[in-house]
């Protein structure tokens, strides 16, 4: 069964970032998970730092935030917690969604008794998936709402993948992805979207068939992009990329708060099954193009790149971006769009000026700090 759904305050947002642990060499990955959790452990901060899937990898996550500037105060607090534990160790940390230099056959689970479990079960499939991603929780007032606005941000998943694209790069090379780290999740069975249900009941039948088949035990063993955590009373978005600065994901999270209070407030959308049709073309695009990728609007046929997109919901947001004070993280993404600075293209540029990605590395460990602005 179902856990129950918890009670949450609607549009509150939490922020998860998955961080990369590079040495301070070659800035390849390396396995420093363990060391670093001892460095913090003493430290005041909001939020929590913790494991994730492999040693070579860690977790960011913030409080329940009401807003954009809280938001992006509790990332800062807890970058810089882990920064000062990581240049004690001597090692660097990072954001980008995957590492340009990781062997996937080198990676090691950091040993809680889950990560030995899908280990055993997915094998090579796992150690692949030391990826990096962002995954922002939005507060909702109910189950049966919290369904209708799972359904109802699907369809600007490729916004969100978009905005986030910071993985081009895998195993020294360019993939000319501007997101490839989704391309490691697509194997997994249990990944993609939700099934069509808009009322919770209807997905408490569904989970309890399938955890008969014993395929799953929880809602955690589906990878869908967007998922439902009724632990927290809240959906969970799951499709970006970790940015490579921790005030571009406040905003990010800031369009998404937004996006969320309009849709469940003023509804503009008429739900049906038929949205996802045209569903895992438009995710590939913004997968493969970033914000020049075209989608389709599954209910006009209508085509148009995801940049305009974004612009043209930017308007139609505004007015709840003032009520949930997250005007200035949506003047970031507005500026982005306009201006093309998308984290993959910056990437790009600075690999064509030093011919190293050794040196991209190095910039980026200067850009999570702060130390250093990507342009």
């Amino acid at each position: 069964m179902l856990a129950p759904f918890a009670s949450s305050d609607p549009f509150t947002i939490g922020i998860e970032l998955e961080v990369q642990i590079v040495n301070t060499h070659d800035y390849n990955l390396t396995k420093a998970a363990t060391e670093l959790l001892s460095g913090v452990k003493e430290q005041n901060f909001v939020g929590a730092i913790k494991p994730e899937t492999t040693e070579g990898m860690i977790e960011l996550s913030t409080g329940v935030c009401r807003d954009f500037q809280q938001a992006r105060g509790e990332l800062r607090m807890l970058r810089d917690t882990l920064v000062g534990a990581a240049d004690f160790l001597n090692v660097g940390v990072c954001g980008g969604g995957t590492n340009f230099f990781q062997n996937w056959y080198d990676q090691r689970s950091d040993g809680r008794e889950r990560s030995e479990y899908l280990m055993k079960l997915y094998g090579a499939l796992y150690q692949q998936f030391t990826i990096f991603g962002q995954h922002v929780h939005v507060g909702c007032p109910d189950p049966d709402s919290a369904l209708v606005l799972l359904h109802s941000l699907s369809r600007y998943v490729p916004h969100f993948i978009a905005l986030a694209a910071s993985s081009p790069y895998v195993q020294g090379s360019d993939t000319q992805f501007e997101c490839a780290r989704l391309n490691s999740v697509a194997p997994f069975p249990l990944s993609g979207h939700a099934p069509f249900v808009t009322k919770w009941s209807e997905l408490e039948q569904y989970f309890d068939r399938m955890a008969n088949t014993g395929l799953v035990n929880s809602l955690k063993d589906f990878y869908w992009d967007i998922r439902p955590s009724p632990g927290y009373g809240t959906i969970e978005v799951r499709v970006m990329d970790t940015p490579l600065r921790v005030e571009w994901a406040a905003a990010i999270a800031a369009y998404i708060q937004s996006l969320a209070r309009y849709l469940l407030i003023d509804k503009p959308l008429c739900l049906s099954e038929r949205d996802y049709e045209v569903y895992r073309t438009n995710r590939f695009m913004a997968c493969r193009f970033g914000l020049n990728g075209t989608c389709v609007d599954p209910e006009t046929g209508q085509r148009d790149t995801i940049g305009n997109q974004i612009l043209a919901m930017l308007e139609a947001v505004a007015d709840h971006a003032r009520s949930l004070g997250g005007e200035e993280g949506l003047e970031m993404v507005r500026s982005t769009v306009t201006e093309g600075l998308s984290d993959a293209a910056w990437l790009r540029r600075m690999y064509s000026q030093h011919d190293s990605l050794h040196e991209v590395g190095r910039q980026l460990c200067e850009i999570w700090r702060g130390a250093l602005k990507p342009k």
